[in-house]
Protein backbone atom coordinates (compact mmCIF):
# COMPACT_ATOMS: atom_id res chain seq x y z
CA UNK A 1 0.00 0.00 0.00
CA UNK A 2 1.14 3.52 -0.68
CA UNK A 3 0.19 4.88 2.73
CA UNK A 4 -1.87 7.69 1.22
CA UNK A 5 -5.16 8.54 2.92
CA UNK A 6 -8.32 7.36 1.22
CA UNK A 7 -9.94 10.04 -0.89
CA UNK A 8 -13.64 10.80 -0.69
CA UNK A 9 -15.60 12.30 -3.56
CA UNK A 10 -18.83 14.27 -3.50
CA UNK A 11 -21.96 12.99 -5.17
CA UNK A 12 -21.76 15.85 -7.67
CA UNK A 13 -18.22 14.86 -8.64
CA UNK A 14 -19.30 11.27 -9.18
CA UNK A 15 -22.30 12.39 -11.25
CA UNK A 16 -20.11 14.55 -13.48
CA UNK A 17 -17.65 11.73 -14.03
CA UNK A 18 -20.41 9.22 -14.86
CA UNK A 19 -22.14 11.74 -17.14
CA UNK A 20 -18.86 12.23 -18.98
CA UNK A 21 -18.72 8.45 -19.56
CA UNK A 22 -21.92 8.60 -21.60
CA UNK A 23 -20.46 11.09 -24.07
CA UNK A 24 -19.28 9.77 -27.43
CA UNK A 25 -15.63 8.70 -27.65
CA UNK A 26 -15.25 8.76 -23.85
CA UNK A 27 -13.58 5.64 -22.56
CA UNK A 28 -13.50 4.68 -18.92
CA UNK A 29 -9.72 5.08 -18.84
CA UNK A 30 -9.74 8.53 -20.46
CA UNK A 31 -12.49 9.82 -18.18
CA UNK A 32 -10.73 8.40 -15.12
CA UNK A 33 -7.52 10.13 -16.16
CA UNK A 34 -9.40 13.38 -16.84
CA UNK A 35 -10.97 13.36 -13.36
CA UNK A 36 -7.84 12.15 -11.58
CA UNK A 37 -9.24 8.83 -10.40
CA UNK A 38 -8.57 5.19 -11.24
CA UNK A 39 -10.96 3.30 -13.54
CA UNK A 40 -12.33 0.81 -10.95
CA UNK A 41 -14.03 3.43 -8.73
CA UNK A 42 -15.43 5.10 -11.83
CA UNK A 43 -17.00 1.82 -12.90
CA UNK A 44 -18.42 1.35 -9.40
CA UNK A 45 -19.99 4.81 -9.46
CA UNK A 46 -21.54 4.10 -12.86
CA UNK A 47 -23.02 0.82 -11.63
CA UNK A 48 -24.23 2.41 -8.38
CA UNK A 49 -26.02 5.20 -10.22
CA UNK A 50 -27.51 2.77 -12.72
CA UNK A 51 -28.81 0.54 -9.92
CA UNK A 52 -30.27 3.47 -8.00
CA UNK A 53 -31.94 4.93 -11.06
CA UNK A 54 -30.60 8.41 -10.58
CA UNK A 55 -28.23 10.46 -8.52
CA UNK A 56 -31.18 11.92 -6.65
CA UNK A 57 -32.23 8.45 -5.53
CA UNK A 58 -28.78 7.96 -4.03
CA UNK A 59 -28.80 11.33 -2.23
CA UNK A 60 -32.36 11.15 -0.90
CA UNK A 61 -31.73 8.58 1.90
CA UNK A 62 -28.62 10.49 2.98
CA UNK A 63 -30.54 13.77 3.14
CA UNK A 64 -33.41 12.13 5.01
CA UNK A 65 -31.03 10.58 7.54
CA UNK A 66 -29.36 13.94 8.13
CA UNK A 67 -32.72 15.65 8.57
CA UNK A 68 -33.90 12.95 10.97
CA UNK A 69 -30.74 13.30 13.06
CA UNK A 70 -31.25 17.07 13.22
CA UNK A 71 -34.87 16.60 14.31
CA UNK A 72 -33.81 14.17 17.06
CA UNK A 73 -31.25 16.71 18.34
CA UNK A 74 -33.83 19.50 18.32
CA UNK A 75 -36.39 17.29 20.07
CA UNK A 76 -33.88 16.41 22.80
CA UNK A 77 -32.98 20.10 23.26
CA UNK A 78 -36.64 21.11 23.51
CA UNK A 79 -37.36 18.36 26.05
CA UNK A 80 -34.47 19.61 28.17
CA UNK A 81 -35.81 23.16 27.96
CA UNK A 82 -39.27 22.03 29.06
CA UNK A 83 -37.77 20.15 31.98
CA UNK A 84 -35.82 23.24 33.06
CA UNK A 85 -38.99 25.32 32.85
CA UNK A 86 -40.92 22.79 34.96
CA UNK A 87 -38.20 22.68 37.61
CA UNK A 88 -38.06 26.47 37.69
CA UNK A 89 -41.81 26.75 38.08
CA UNK A 90 -41.79 24.22 40.92
CA UNK A 91 -38.89 25.96 42.65
CA UNK A 92 -40.61 29.34 42.44
CA UNK A 93 -43.88 27.92 43.74
CA UNK A 94 -42.12 26.35 46.70
CA UNK A 95 -40.23 29.56 47.63
CA UNK A 96 -43.27 31.60 48.42
CA UNK A 97 -46.98 31.41 48.68
CA UNK A 98 -47.24 34.26 46.18
CA UNK A 99 -48.20 33.42 42.61
CA UNK A 100 -45.39 32.29 40.36
CA UNK A 101 -44.00 35.09 38.24
CA UNK A 102 -45.97 35.96 35.12
CA UNK A 103 -43.64 34.19 32.73
CA UNK A 104 -43.90 30.81 34.47
CA UNK A 105 -47.61 31.22 35.04
CA UNK A 106 -48.19 31.93 31.37
CA UNK A 107 -45.99 29.00 30.36
CA UNK A 108 -47.71 26.62 32.78
CA UNK A 109 -51.12 27.61 31.41
CA UNK A 110 -50.06 26.57 27.94
CA UNK A 111 -48.60 23.22 29.04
Amino acid sequence: MSGQPRRHFTAEFKEQAVARLSEPCASQTSVAREFGVRPPPLKGWRLELAAAGSAEAVRRPQAEAAELAELWRENRRLREEVEVMRKGARANAMRSSEPVNAFFAQWAAKH
